[in-house]
């Protein structure tokens, strides 16, 4: 089995071959290595995969010796991720999920999906993977927001993904899942932030429009970015048309981050990410 650490730090001279040194000392054998530094705020990162059997506690005791005060160690193995997908009425990035899902391509279990809307039930429920509806009507958004948030922590996922789930969460629900809460936003952050992106994108006339998949925080839409792409538009194509466009990039934007961030080649520092 694979195993993969991951570090950051202050930087200073010779952390690699620190770092190595103590895997070495373990008879553990590396087959991938990334390393960077941060220069602005002199801070380190890297991801090692290895292999070999340890003991855990050892091992990080031994690391937290070997490097500077302040260091962030996380040591885990390489497998699935368990998920919860919110979800409201559009189908693109959900089916494309379930159908990842379905062919074991998401390095994922999708334990269940949430929505505010019975409109994915059917589709979901033909992948057979759970549908829980939790309707807004009628209340406060505090109200349903708890009802969904207990629902989550039933299942208690590693990650939820905001699958177009559109209402806007408050950041006493965000603060449950900090850089664990994954957002595609139908445009190329920061440009037309909020509502009805596509309509702004129109109006202004622009050439290309795209995704954004980044983490949620307690601001909208401002979150550290995992990943984005564009496609090219022009002036004979509607609003209603950028969107239909805009579906394709989506889905595939989303499922490129969350590939990254289950095959643990993000690191989040500060509000941006440092991807391997």
């Amino acid at each position: 089995m694979s195993h993969l650490l991951l570090i950051n730090c202050p930087d200073e001279r010779g952390l690699v071959y620190k770092i190595t040194e103590v895997l070495f000392k373990h008879a553990l054998n590396i087959s991938s290595n990334g390393e960077f530094v941060e220069r602005e705020f002199n801070h380190f990162f890297m991801r090692t995969e290895f292999t070999g059997d340890f003991d855990r506690e050892v091992l990080l005791q031994d690391l937290r010796q070997a490097l500077p005060a302040g260091v962030t160690i996380k040591l885990t193995d390489k497998r699935k991720k368990d998920i919860v997908l919110l979800a409201t009425k559009e189908h693109h990035c959900l089916s494309d999920l379930l159908i990842r899902h379905a062919f074991q391509e998401l390095n994922a279990r999708i334990l269940c999906v949430i929505s505010n809307h019975e409109v994915l039930a059917d589709l979901t429920r033909k992948f057979d993977v759970p549908f829980q509806y939790i309707s807004h009507e009628g209340k406060s958004r505090e109200e349903h927001e708890a009802e969904v948030l207990g629902a989550i922590q039933a299942y208690n996922p590693e990650f939820v993904v905001l699958a177009k789930y559109m209402r806007i969460l408050s950041p006493e629900f965000v603060a449950h899942y900090s850089n664990r809460l994954i957002n595609i936003h139908h445009s190329f952050l920061p440009a037309f932030v909020g509502a009805n992106p596509y309509a702004q994108a129109y109006e202004r006339g622009v050439k290309i429009i795209g995704a954004t998949a980044h983490f949620v925080n307690e601001q909208l839409d401002q979150g550290p970015i995992i990943a984005q792409s564009i496609i090219p538009v022009d002036h004979t194509q509607s609003a209603r048309e950028m969107a239909q466009a805009g579906r394709d990039v989506e889905k595939i934007v989303l499922a490129k981050s969350l590939k990254l961030v289950f095959d643990e080649q993000v690191f989040v520092y500060r509000n941006k990410t440092i991807i391997f």
